[in-house]
């Protein structure tokens, strides 16, 4: 697969990281319709979303049957498929490419469950280098809070129990996700994250991201990309 590194692409991609409940999927929705709203094409990519290893992962997920390298390389597959199919021929269109969760989601999770880290990083070699790499930064305890509050339960995966690192899930999920915010923190530097507090309020969040965005944006395209268009309608109509 060819290397691509840093793009020249006419597009931009835009990316957000952060553990379970940190809130960066709300923001990037709402920089999504801002953008639109703003006239600029854009196009969104979710982490682990490619229908050719989805099922796969699922059923994997369903009967706890993923080791951790089994779990890095499902999720380098379904990356590679999409950095193909679904966020450069959008870049090269012009478009804005929103990227829920990147590479650094790898290098934070496949590390924290014992994955050397040079053999990830050298795995998402042919990454494109995103435009702006927003990381939520997040308390362990104030994402449990949030996650315990919105939904039913902590997935097993999420809570990291496939690390044994405990057996009750609550206390599993904050030595895991620990772990994982501390990989974040280190790429901080290494990669050059943006880091926004992830407990203010969402405005706030949501009023420096458009104006970090916004210095990105000199030369964009904006209006209705034809050689990306179809390739969108497509992308949209499987989102669930």
């Amino acid at each position: 697969m060819k290397v691509y590194g840093k793009h020249r692409f006419p597009g931009r991609l835009f990316t957000v990281e952060g553990i379970d409940g940190s809130g960066k999927s709300t923001q990037l929705a709402l920089l999504e319709k801002w953008l639109e709203s703003e006239r600029y094409g854009t196009f969104f990519s979710e982490w682990n979303s490619s229908a050719l290893v989805r099922d796969v992962t699922r059923r994997g997920k369903r009967k706890r049957m993923l080791t951790p390298m089994t779990f890095s390389l499902l999720h380098a597959t379904d990356f590679a498929d999409r950095t193909e199919q679904c966020i450069i021929p959008p870049l090269k269109a012009g478009a804005l490419v929103l990227a829920d969760r990147y590479v650094y989601t790898a290098f934070a999770r496949d590390v924290a469950r014992g994955v050397n880290p040079g053999w990830v990083r050298n795995l998402y070699r042919f990454a494109v280098k995103p435009t702006i790499a927003f990381y939520f930064r997040i308390s362990v305890d104030d994402a449990m809070k949030r996650l315990v509050g919105g939904r039913d339960a902590i997935k097993y995966y999420e809570a990291g129990m496939d690390r044994q690192l405990s057996g009750d899930i609550e206390e599993s999920f904050r030595l895991f996700q620990g772990a994982v915010i501390d990989e974040y923190d280190r790429m901080v530097d290494e990669f050059g994250l943006v880091v926004i507090d992830a407990t203010g309020s969402i405005e706030e969040q949501q009023a420096r991201m458009r104006a970090i965005v916004t210095k990105a944006l000199t030369g964009a395209r904006k209006g209705r990309i034809r050689r990306w268009v179809d390739l969108n309608s497509t992308a949209q109509a499987s989102r669930p």
